[in-house]
């Protein structure tokens, strides 16, 4: 990890995404469509504010020893079937840290990103981890961090108190492909399970469009 990326300090929108990882309450919520953000991937054809999936439905979870990991892609095509609060929680996420995105892609030559939301929840106190041994594997080639932007204070001490929750946006090389099956390994365990996720994901793609559709959209 970069000394440059130990700096930042919690995000104001950290605490709003790591909270709608935890199971809903009994009321529903409001599925009132939104203005979405300008979509830069030119990869999302669906209209935000229509999903009805949470952060747990879409993200790879790995539990090496003491910890468990949540990685999530900030693909827009996969974040627009998030609920609204999710969707907008995300989005809000990726323009606070606009600036130090953009500084990181200009630094490994200008090729857009691709952006993840990756959470570290200890399990047990005292837990390490190695944020840079993150690994996406897509297409037969694996990916590594271009570098780390931490969301949370003390992401740097690269240890987890039990129950604490130290979370980052992982920047890594725009090449991943997020429509076919991808391996996550973190610490010697490795995750295969996008694609049994990509199932819902195409799912909940087309409930989106007929909700779209209903409401006249």
């Amino acid at each position: 990890m970069t000394a440059r990326s130990l700096i930042f300090s919690l995000s104001p929108v950290a605490a709003i995404v790591v909270a709608a990882c935890s199971p809903p309450s009994s009321g529903s919520l409001a599925a009132t469509p939104f203005p979405a953000a300008e979509d830069t991937t030119s990869r999302a054809t669906l209209p935000a504010g229509y999903g009805s999936l949470r952060q747990d439905d879409i993200a790879i979870r790995i539990e090496p020893q003491g910890l468990i990991v949540r990685a999530i892609p900030l693909d827009e095509s996969i974040i627009r079937l998030l609920t609204p609060d999710s969707y907008r929680a995300l989005r809000d996420l990726q323009e606070s840290n606009r600036t130090t995105i953009q500084s990181i892609t200009r630094r490994s030559g200008g090729r857009s990103p691709d952006l993840w939301y990756v959470s570290f929840y200890g399990l047990e106190d005292n837990a390490r981890f190695s944020p840079m041994e993150l690994v996406v594997t897509s297409g037969g080639q694996d990916f590594r961090p271009i570098d780390v932007i931490p969301l949370s204070t003390g992401f740097g001490e690269q240890r987890l108190r039990q129950r604490e929750t130290q979370s980052a946006v992982y920047v890594y090389p725009g090449d991943i492909d997020v429509d076919h099956p991808l391996v996550v390994a973190f610490q010697g365990e490795r995750s295969v399970i996008w694609e049994l996720l990509l199932q819902r994901i195409e799912r909940e793609r087309a409930l989106v469009r007929a909700r779209a559709i209903s409401a006249g959209r």
